[in-house]
C-alpha cells in the first residue's frame, strides 16, 4: 500500500479543473441553460468494482460540476481555492437559413427539385 504524506486538502487543490460551456442538446432546438459556464475537474483514477463489474471511483469530486453565470465567477472560484484552472472557450455556432418551403423549391434550370 502507497501512504501519502499529503492532506486531502492539497491534493484537491493541487488537481487541473476545466472552465467550459457545455454543448447544446442535439435533440432539442432550445438553447436554454447555453450560457452558464461549467467548472469540472479532472477524473482520478478508476477501477473496476469487482463484485459488479461497474466502474467505481473513490474521488468524491470525479462526479461534481458547478455552474456559474460568468467567466470570472469560476475564474474568481478557482483563484480563491487555489486550484489550476484551463478555460475551452466556446466554438462560434454558425447557423445555416433553414426555410420550410426550400424543400419543395423547383429548379428551373435543371429541372430537378433542389435539396
Amino acid at each position: 500500500a502507497v501512504v501519502s504524506t499529503q492532506s486531502t486538502g492539497e491534493l484537491e487543490q493541487s488537481r487541473k479543473v476545466q472552465i467550459y460551456i457545455p454543448a447544446k442538446n442535439v435533440m432539442q432546438s432550445g438553447t436554454h441553460g447555453g450560457k452558464k459556464w461549467r467548472l469540472r475537474w479532472d477524473t482520478q483514477e478508476r477501477f473496476e468494482n469487482p463484485l459488479m463489474g461497474w466502474a467505481s471511483s473513490t474521488d468524491p469530486l470525479s462526479n461534481t460540476q458547478l455552474s456559474f453565470s460568468s467567466i470570472n465567477g469560476a475564474i474568481n472560484y478557482c483563484a480563491k481555492y487555489g486550484f489550476e484552472y484551463e478555460v475551452m472557450e466556446p466554438k462560434p455556432v454558425s447557423k445555416k437559413r433553414k426555410i420550410y418551403g426550400d424543400n419543395y423549391a423547383w429548379s428551373s434550370h435543371s429541372r430537378v427539385v433542389t435539396k
